[in-house]
């Protein structure tokens, strides 16, 4: 294939390193759920557990505006708990065990699972804001 020929997908990664408001290269779901920077899909969009990092190593977006609120905790809090309760239920009607066992399982397995699903949700949250250019809204915004 000839350089003249390139598929459309990558003719979106030559906008500008740091470009305010450029499009997104990735599908903002996968690069939400690998934790990879939502233009590029490349780089980590984060440096810390849930720290945001300022910037995409690999393109240079800008992450400092990055916010996706309560959001992520909410879904994982319904997502983690409804398998726990499930797993819970399971195991009340197959064994009838006492109350420590379901404390000693049922509560390590939340956390895992609340723990695990955080992170990609808070990055798959903040993508889908990147891909929608969502914004804050403000009082003048009203006033129009």
């Amino acid at each position: 294939m000839s350089s003249t020929n390139k598929p459309h997908s990558e003719d979106k990664t030559t906008v500008p390193d740091g470009a305010a408001g450029a499009a997104p290269a990735t599908n903002p779901w996968l690069a939400g759920l690998r934790c990879r920077c939502p233009r590029c899909g490349k780089g980590p969009v984060f440096s810390g557990f849930l720290n945001f990092a300022d910037s995409c190593s690999a393109c240079g977006q800008d992450f400092r505006a990055a916010d996706s609120g309560d959001g992520p905790a909410v879904f994982v809090i319904l997502i983690g708990g409804a398998i726990a309760v499930i797993f819970a239920l399971g195991l009340e009607f197959a064994f009838h065990p006492p109350m420590w066992v379901h404390m000693a399982l049922s509560l390590p397995i939340a956390l895992v699972i609340c723990i695990g699903l955080l992170r990609p949700f808070k990055a798959t949250l903040f993508a889908l804001q990147f891909a929608n250019k969502a914004a804050e809204i403000r009082r003048e915004d009203w006033d129009q």
